[in-house]
């Protein structure tokens, strides 16, 4: 199989759970869902334990020992490096500063002259200007080491405004093709287009902590039911595999899953559960089953194309 992003987890965490069951001598079902939450997704030891132990996947005798004598290895193939080629070529890969500097001689294994992206708006962020380099890797920075940010910001109105912030996380909008910062305010979930930063630093907030909202207030859900069919729950898993999200298996080819989400993603979310036709169904809560309804009957009319 060609190599990508969320099977190369699989791969790599499967070289953990063997190299484990080598060094010693056997491996049970407790270490390797360890193992599992430490390298894969939180969902991923449905797939793996069950196809370890259903011996879809043969690399363990029935005592739980390693059939491969050697610790595996992980070399990339010419068609993963060329694969991670085309990826280098993104302008969005540049914004975190990855070093390809090993691929110089690769041929792409494509480019985005080979495909066109569709039903985005146009004025996405400029990811190649050096003031939007910049200010990305500070926010991104901040978010992975916790650290509060003083930003300011242009307003659509073309006024400057200030705020200090304490950053959650960075999300990105396939639609608008823009990156935000969702970050905690005085009282206040903010969310800030990077495109809108003019300059940010690191701060000491002179707000109490006490005062930033919960996230429970913020957050609704949607439970829907999956056939697994034709790897429709993959499918699914994948799709929306940025929502928090809890699974329950129900039948042999039925799944379901709880997906939260804030306000400013339902209209989206809407969208893309439709998207799978038959393949899914939404359970409940009754107001997000109205909007799918309402959603369709709008499309079915030409409100909506």
């Amino acid at each position: 199989m060609i190599f990508n992003e969320i099977y190369g987890v699989y791969y790599n965490t499967v070289s953990k759970i063997l190299k484990s069951a080598i060094e010693n001598g056997t491996i049970d079902d407790k270490t390797m869902e360890k193992i599992i939450n430490e390298y894969a997704y939180a969902e991923s030891s449905i797939f793996i334990i069950s196809a370890i132990k259903e011996n879809r996947w043969p690399f363990f005798t029935g005592n739980g020992s390693s059939v491969i004598k050697n610790i595996p290895t992980m070399p990339l193939t010419d068609i993963q490096k060329r694969w991670l080629k085309s990826i280098s070529l993104d302008p969005r890969i540049k914004l975190f500063d990855c070093d390809f500097s090993e691929l110089e001689d690769v041929e792409p294994l494509f480019t985005s002259d080979d495909y066109f992206i569709f039903d985005v708006y146009a004025d996405g962020d400029n990811y190649s200007a050096p003031e939007y380099i910049k200010n990305f890797r500070i926010v991104f920075s901040a978010v992975k080491n916790h650290t509060p940010l003083e930003i300011t910001i242009k307003t659509r109105k073309g006024e400057f405004a200030k705020y200090q912030v304490i950053p959650k996380y960075i999300e990105y909008s396939e639609k608008d093709d823009k990156f935000r910062l969702i970050a905690n305010g005085q009282c206040y979930e903010r969310i800030i287009n990077i495109s809108r930063i003019i300059d940010c630093n690191p701060c000491s907030i002179s707000w109490n902590n006490d005062t930033i909202i919960s996230e429970n207030q913020k957050f609704s859900y949607v439970v829907i039911e999956i056939k697994d069919k034709r790897n429709s729950l993959e499918r699914v898993m994948l799709h929306f595999s940025h929502f928090k999200k809890e699974t329950e298996k129900i039948d042999d080819d039925k799944w379901r899953l709880k997906i939260y989400f804030s306000e400013k993603d339902k209209t989206e979310l809407v969208i893309r559960i439709i998207s799978f036709g038959p393949m899914i169904k939404v359970i409940e809560p009754d107001i997000f089953i109205n909007l799918i309804k309402d959603r369709l009957i709008s499309q079915k009319n030409y409100d909506i194309l």
